[in-house]
């Protein structure tokens, strides 16, 4: 789960973490007041899930209150298309109105998991306020690491050792510790699945201010954060992901216009790379599970078609707990109740009552082209597309 800028600093904040000072303002008129409280100039953001906000037109330092009122009305209740979003962008509700700082140095700051490592990784650089992918594409030697030990935490000297590696002053080396460890502290007791604080800005006047902050979480320990819900915001999320998450449902809509219907997370990066292959791109990740009933399917490739972008879909069923008569039963059941939506599919199905799934889908009215294996999934996409 993501959550906006503003709640992230507040949880941060919480944590002894130091932020700017500022508010939320949701019109021009609240935009208008909280600059004139902060002395009439200030940084006013948009709050959306998404990066590359500054790029986009979505950050304005402004000069005096009208500015802001101005800047607000221009902004809000508009969609914000950046890097990170989609064509259609994503709806700007909030806006962010902080002090403006004096920023004397850019760090980046972040705690990820760390497959390669097997746990938690700190990561920090002295090149902030850009993406710190870049970071590692040009300048790899600017990337410090620290990985946490899962029994004895994040530790002190490695907050130190950090702090050092920044080239920061003397008097700021148990500050930014301190700092390091307490994000580390939040990030471990939220479960959270990154941490970021980009720009972490050394001020002219020697503090330490987390100017940005991103904070995710893991969707599968929410059970034990029911304090976050309320910070959940469905607006910032792709309709189908939201659809799909009602139905347990395993959906991240991407780029292409090959829709993808897999049961087994695996099999689905597998089927990814067979429509790669087929000289197409994937619309979707979708794992069904290995559960899924008759309905169950039908709200899968409901929420495929609900896509406008896809112009084909495949489906790659081996046959388990879900056998595939039930899911070509499914397929039916959404195309009986949506007859409009449906799209051609190419179907490969093998395992429990594939033979049985197989002679539902071919005597049915369905624009099926049913495939041995995955060399021939391919060439159906190839053929499909005309490439």
């Amino acid at each position: 789960m993501k959550i906006h800028e503003y709640q992230a600093k507040q949880i941060l904040s919480g944590y002894g973490i130091p932020v700017p000072k500022g508010g939320v303002a949701n019109t021009p008129e609240e935009t208008y007041n909280l600059v004139e409280s902060l002395g009439g100039s200030a940084v006013v953001k948009a709050q959306v899930h998404a990066g590359g906000r500054g790029k986009a037109g979505g950050v304005r330092l402004v000069s005096s209150p009208s500015e802001a009122a101005e800047f607000a009305s221009s902004i809000l209740d508009t969609s914000l298309v950046t890097f990170q979003t989609g064509p259609d962008g994503v709806p700007v509700r909030k806006l962010l109105v902080e002090e403006a700082i004096d920023v004397a140095k850019e760090l980046y700051l972040g705690v990820v998991i760390d497959g390669a490592a097997e746990g938690i990784v700190v990561i920090a650089s002295e090149a902030g306020g850009t993406e710190i992918e870049e970071v590692a594409d040009s300048s790899p030697e600017q990337i410090l690491r620290a990985v946490v030990d899962p029994v004895l935490g994040f530790q002190p000297h490695q907050g130190r050792g950090i702090a050092y590696g920044l080239n920061l002053d003397a008097s700021l080396i148990r500050p930014v510790a301190a700092l390091i460890e307490n994000l580390c502290r939040a990030f471990k007791e939220n479960d959270c699945s990154l941490a970021e604080i980009n720009p972490l800005v050394i001020t002219g006047d020697g503090r330490a201010l987390a100017v940005d902050a991103k904070l995710n979480f893991d969707d599968d320990a929410m059970f034990r954060h029911s304090d976050l819900n309320e910070f959940y915001d469905a607006e910032q999320e792709d309709a189908g992901e939201v659809e799909a998450r009602k139905y347990d449902i395993n959906y991240v809509k991407l780029g292409g216009s090959v829709g993808c219907i897999v049961n087994g997370a695996g099999l689905a990066m597998a089927t990814m790379d067979v429509v790669l292959s087929g000289g197409a791109e994937p619309a979707n990740f979708l794992d069904i599970g290995g559960g899924a009933d008759e309905d169950k399917v039908a709200q899968a490739l409901n929420i495929v078609l609900s896509d406008k972008t896809v112009d084909l879909v495949l489906v790659n069923i081996f046959g388990g707990i879900l056998r595939c008569d039930v899911a070509a039963r499914g397929f039916l059941m959404a195309a009986e109740a949506a007859p409009h939506t449906i799209r051609p599919m190419v179907v490969r199905m093998l395992g429990t009552n594939a033979d049985e799934g197989r002679r539902i889908l071919s005597e049915s009215s369905l624009d099926v082209t049913l495939v041995e294996d995955l060399g021939g999934a391919a060439e159906a996409i190839r053929a499909a597309i005309g490439a």
